[in-house]
């Protein structure tokens, strides 16, 4: 095993998956709702109650101490539908709510803004926007579709999305080979085959997670490699395997081998194609990725 697959497989098994907190997003001061608006307050009792008490859990999955666990349970209720569409947020009740300060709710009230989830505005308050504003394409709000009611639909829409981006980004970075990416791409190989040996799925999830992101980058398209976090939260998000790359075995392994093959030949053909063999390795693909529509 090369000296890289060797400290990535050390560190994946006690590296934070957290992300670094977003920056300042203030635009403005976050005003009190009117007193009329708090008859429409969302009911908080709906929420699990170990969840309110966010002093006593661990960190959440993105972000990091009270504010990251406040983000993913607001997000949470709002994708999921407990929170619907126009119903005001007041930070005041909302820190009642969970035991958190009103500085760690203006925070998250923030973040969630940005995300397209709320709005707010000076002797309004705060907000729930409907999902027409969502950014949809949020590695935060893919990863609460994924796990809310929404997950079927998720899970079809991230397929069909990724049957769109990843065959091109193959074929573009055909053309595009360095010797160190290539061999980066050669170590994601190693790194996936020594750990599915071992049965490390995270570490596994890791450097698929990287190889995929890794050829999006290297197709030579910018707004590709824009889109290369949205493959990336697609591979993290579980709930039941709809392409090769989400439950490893030897068939998927070898996919991604022919497509570093394809790669170092700069055979763009021959590596879209084992990208789209890589996408349907499983039977469930016919059902979340259709056959062209008729117009």
């Amino acid at each position: 095993m090369s000296t890289l697959a060797h400290t990535m497989m050390t560190a994946a098994r006690s590296a934070d998956s957290g992300l670094a907190g977003p920056g300042e997003l203030d635009r403005y001061p976050y005003s009190e709702a009117p007193v009329a608006d708090r008859v429409g307050a969302p009911a908080w009792e709906g929420a699990d109650p170990e969840l309110g008490r966010m002093g006593r859990r661990t960190a959440g999955s993105r972000g990091r101490g009270l504010h990251g666990q406040l983000v993913q349970q607001l997000g949470q209720m709002i994708v999921s539908g407990d929170l619907g569409a126009d119903r005001p947020l007041v930070p005041e009740e909302i820190g009642q709510r969970f035991e958190v300060s009103r500085t760690v709710v203006r925070e998250s009230l923030r973040v969630l803004e940005a995300k397209g989830l709320v709005s707010a505005r000076p002797n309004v308050g705060t907000r729930v926007r409907p999902v027409s504003d969502w950014n949809l394409l949020d590695p935060d709000i893919i990863e609460w579709r994924a796990f809310g009611p929404q997950r079927d639909d998720q899970r079809r829409e991230l397929s069909e999305l990724r049957w769109t981006i990843e065959p091109l980004a193959a074929r573009l970075a055909a053309g595009h080979g360095r010797e160190e990416v290539q061999q980066r791409l050669c170590d994601m190989v190693e790194i996936m085959s020594h750990s599915m040996a071992q049965g490390d799925a995270l570490t596994f999830s890791r450097a698929d997670s990287e190889f995929h992101s890794l050829l999006i980058q290297i197709a030579g398209n910018r707004m590709l490699e824009h889109l290369s976090g949205i493959v990336s939260a697609a591979l993290q998000v579980s709930g039941g395997p709809v392409t090769g790359c989400e439950r490893p075995n030897e068939g998927s392994l070898a996919q991604h081998a022919r497509i570093v093959d394809a790669l170092g030949t700069g055979d763009g053909t021959a590596a879209e194609a084992a990208m789209r063999q890589l996408l349907t390795v499983h039977p469930e693909v016919e059902r979340v990725v259709p056959a062209p529509r008729e117009h």
